[in-house]
């Protein structure tokens, strides 16, 4: 027989089942009126098929003979152990919920998402294509190992020539046999295995008979594949029928040479052997496209198809031990038809076990192949997979699949493939459990299933079990079918795919993020930890592009919240007009590439609105610390979705369901001189706000000036070198001593560094400037501000300028901010600001190599320039009254200073300390 004259390799994956999945998996029309499968038909019968394979009836003597009795029940009992935990997951997922067509592949994609889900189906239908042909010439070498023309051996009947071209024409005769069954329908298979399986169970019944009715008899043994049978006398086996010396004889292990390899056996191997042979689990599940409530019958039929199976095959172990001497089990695996009633029924089970599996791959095949096909993740490749006949058999996809079979064909022996086709197996049961784990873990409300024989404990252990079996039957495969399934995750990943299935890791993340929120006590917080967390309020992003951009480089690591406030009263309005905005919102944060949350409120005015914000976004610790606003001035808006390349055209996700461009979504800038939805009052009023709030506060002004380099995500250090200047003083209220060592002071410090930090700003240098009193000494300010900058390990330039000439070192001290009276009217405030912009503008193209007053940088080269300026923003003045006057005050400050920070620190930010 084949058996005999193969290698072991060649009949691993006869049995394995296929995937039968839904006429539709996406569940249209067709759905309803093809499922029609029972519990029985639908899924203890392929369940069972799939399970006892040709194993059933050529490798019982193989695994006894070998093992032992006590090792072949343990390597039994491990195996059904293993299969059984998948099990016990895919009855939890099958009463989840309704389980449309998709079987396996449905289960682990709407679970685990489409980038695993979607390589994992590719893998699992390459799987059952390759088992379609190793069982289509498992039967061809089974058929002519005893009709061929060249067999050797008594008794053979020699009516088929053999060859390469004759074995592949029997193969694609027996293909297109098994692609009419497959594609005249589900129904039309179910009634095929249904035969199948009343011959298969016939044949079973013949052999456990003639175990009781057969008397003790001789069996020649055929002889070993490359030796001359007519010069080597006859060897035999001995049935024994019942008897304890044979039982006894049997228990233990007797590993020896494998007579059709030649090939050392051990328990390993012969594990491998066994298991690939029982690993059909999934061929019920995988109808529940045809089944008419899989819900129920995916858990019943597959549980009763694994307990028929393990009796069964206890059954024949028992019974062989018991009957069969060692030479018999270890010399002839097809012993079944020397001690049958009747040989030919064996025969006939052989060849319909062979045909089953090869009619189960081909339509599991074409059930994978149609829903990917209709979840489109693998593009226009797989569009004649979507077509399907009237009553929604998807015959597309079965030809498909058929074409991918016969080519299969052509490369003959499949040896080398079989055991990366079982390993492909098992990583979708591992899929299956992992999905069941993740959703056990997430501990989402909605994950309820009917069938509550399972834990995590169970799932866990499915996996680590199923990911063991992979490296125990072949390592390389294993490796390998883990980097394929890793590179098809990464190309689905990056092609994008359907947003709305509702990802486990979605769940996930939530369930751990709000353990770990809670566990972010704002009691422990420490200054050496902080990291600014910024609000940033947007009005509208066509003009706010570059800040945005800004605002994510100074995070460093911490909370980012864009913030916008909508005016209405939402008494007046018939819904909110807030939640439909957050969809382009969640857009304009993927265009950008930054990272941030958005937070969207409706108030009667933008001051409200801030304040609504400040108060409840975030949440536990991570709240916003820092308030960001553009600053409020008369220069006309810029439209940056116009000039910005990310912006410029329509990206793949937008085009995705027909969703509208961003540009679409936003309106068009203000125009200049159109009313603003805030006054100046209010824009100074909300920093006021802020700041009571105990929230720093900046505000950015020309940022849109910044060069590009300084806001992309790689290094600046190939771009032109620039400053950064930090004035830690507040200009608009001079006066002498070391003002520069205040919180406000050190806060700047602290965003400059921050700002160093991030790859982009890599190559700017950084100056701080310090002011210096009429009276001061030059020098001995600068040492002890370079003693804190090195105990800060802040490195910078410091540079001396004297400023506050005017000041009167006697005025007393007043309140932080009201630097408009003190005996200064608002012409001698314009004027201080003017003179201190004059300072600010006059430092800013001093280069560094020829020290002040020296324009030109080291070799005599063009001194960099200025990119950035951080400035110390006074607190608002504490009359309301005079908000418009500071913010003149403020303009007149910052005019002309190119892309400018206004900050003003309320919290202590540095640490000396370890």
């Amino acid at each position: 027989m084949a058996s005999e004259s193969s290698p072991l390799l060649a009949y691993r994956l006869l049995g394995e089942e296929g995937a039968a999945f839904p006429p539709n998996g996406a569940g249209g029309s067709g759905v309803a009126s093809a499922r029609k499968l029972s519990t029985f038909l639908g899924v203890v019968v392929p369940t069972v098929l799939s399970m006892f394979s040709i194993v059933v009836f050529l490798r019982i003597g193989f695994v006894v003979g070998h093992a032992g009795l006590l090792q072949a029940m343990a390597m039994l009992l491990v195996a059904y152990i293993i299969l059984a935990l998948t099990v016990l997951s895919v009855c939890a997922i099958a009463t989840n919920g309704a389980v449309r067509g998709g079987g396996a592949y449905f289960m682990i994609s709407r679970t685990l998402g489409p980038e695993v889900g979607g390589s994992i189906g590719l893998m699992f239908y390459l799987a059952n294509v390759c088992g379609c042909a190793v069982s289509l010439l498992g039967l061809v070498e089974s058929v002519l190992d005893v009709f061929g023309a060249d067999v050797t051996g008594s008794s053979g009947i020699r009516v088929l020539p053999q060859g390469y071209g004759w074995n592949l024409l029997y193969g694609s005769l027996l293909l297109g046999l098994v692609g009419g069954v497959c594609t005249l329908g589900a129904g039309l298979y179910a009634r095929a295995s249904f035969l199948t399986f009343l011959l298969v169970s016939g044949s079973l019944a013949s052999v456990l008979i003639s175990f009781v009715a057969v008397g003790p008899r001789d069996i020649q043994l055929a002889p070993r594949p490359g030796t001359n049978g007519s010069s080597v006398p006859p060897r035999y086996g001995h049935f024994t029928g019942f008897n304890g010396s044979t039982l006894k004889d049997n228990l233990g292990a007797g590993y020896a040479e494998d007579y059709t390899t030649g090939a050392m056996m051990t328990f390993a191997s012969v594990f491998a052997v066994l298991f690939n042979g029982c690993t059909g689990i999934m061929a019920g599940a995988n109808m529940s496209g045809e089944l008419k409530d899989p819900s129920r019958a995916i858990p019943l039929g597959t549980i009763i198809a694994v307990a028929y199976t393990f009796f069964i095959y206890i059954l024949l172990f028992f019974l062989s031990s018991f009957t069969c001497d060692r030479t018999l089990l270890q010399e002839d695996y097809g012993f079944f038809r020397g001690i049958s009633l009747w040989s030919p029924l064996v025969l006939i089970g052989i060849y319909a076990t062979a045909l089953s599996a090869s009619m189960s791959s081909l339509i599991g095949a074409s059930r994978i192949l149609h829903a990917l096909a209709q979840d489109d993740l693998f593009g226009v490749i797989l569009a004649p997979a979507k077509v399907v006949s009237g009553g929604g058999n998807p015959w597309g996809a079965v030809l498909y699949s058929w074409g991918l079979v016969q080519l299969v064909l052509l490369a003959g022996k499949l040896n080398t493939l079989a055991a990366v086709v079982t390993v492909f197996y098992l990583v979708a049961y591992a899929a299956v459990d992992l999905s069941c784990l993740s959703l056990e873990w997430a501990s989402a409300p909605n994950f309820r299933p009917t069938f509550s024989l399972f834990s995590w404990h169970t799932c866990l252990l499915g996996v680590a079990s199923c990911l063991l079996m992979m490296f125990l039957i072949s390592p390389g495969a294993a490796g390998g079918s883990l980097l394929l399934m890793g590179l098809l995750s990464a190309l689905l990943t990056a092609r994008g795919g359907p947003s709305s299935w509702g990802y486990v890791s979605q769940a996930l993340l939530f369930h751990q993020v709000r353990k770990y929120l809670l566990r972010l006590d704002v009691r422990k917080e420490h200054v050496k930890f902080w990291r600014p967390q910024l609000l940033l309020l947007v009005g509208n992003p066509r003009g706010a592009l570059p800040l945005l951009r800004l605002a994510n480089q100074l995070k460093k690591g911490g909370l980012y919240v864009l913030g916008h406030v909508t005016l209405g009263d939402l008494d007046s309005l018939p819904s909110d007009p807030v939640q439909p905005q957050y969809g382009a919102w969640l857009s304009l944060v993927d265009r950008a590439q930054v990272k941030a949350f958005v937070d969207l409120t409706l108030s009667p005015s933008v001051r409200q609105g801030a304040q609504h914000l400040l108060r409840i976004s975030g949440l536990g610790g991570m709240k916003p610390n820092t308030l960001v606003l553009g600053f409020y001035d008369d220069a006309p808006p810029q439209d940056h979705f116009l000039t910005d390349p990310a912006f410029s055209e329509p990206a793949e996700g937008a085009r995705e369901g027909g969703s509208p461009a961003l540009s679409t979504l936003f309106p068009p800038p203000r125009a200049p001189g159109s009313p603003r939805a805030l006054s100046p009052q209010d824009y100074v009023a909300t920093v006021a706000d802020a700041l009571k709030m105990n929230k720093n506060v900046v505000l950015a002004r020309a940022c849109g000036a910044l060069p590009p380099e300084r806001l992309s995500r790689g290094s600046g250090s190939s771009a032109q070198l620039h400053h950064v200047d930090v004035w830690p003083l507040n200009l608009l209220r001079p006066r002498g001593g070391p003002g520069y060592v205040d919180v406000c002071g050190l806060f700047l410090l602290q965003m400059a560094t921050i700002l160093s930090m991030v790859p982009a700003w890599h190559s700017a240098r950084l100056r701080i400037f310090l002011c210096l009193g009429p009276r001061e000494a030059p020098g001995a300010a600068e040492g002890r501000l370079r003693a804190l900058l090195s105990q800060l390990r802040i490195r910078a330039e410091v540079q001396e300028v004297v400023w506050g000439e005017g000041a009167e070192t006697g005025e007393p001290e007043e309140e932080e901010g009201d630097f408009v009276n003190g005996g200064r009217g608002d012409e001698e405030a314009e004027a201080l600001a003017c003179s201190a912009n004059g300072l600010v503008r006059a430092q800013q193209g001093r280069g560094t190599g020829g020290g002040p007053g020296g324009p030109e940088g080291r070799d005599g080269a063009e001194g960099p320039t200025t990119a950035l300026t951080f400035l110390y923003l006074p607190r608002p003045p504490a009359d309301p009254a005079r908000y418009p006057r500071y913010l003149a005050l403020l303009e007149i400050l910052s005019r002309d200073l190119g892309p400018t920070l206004l900050v003003h620190g309320v919290t202590p930010v540095t640490c000396t300390d370890l």
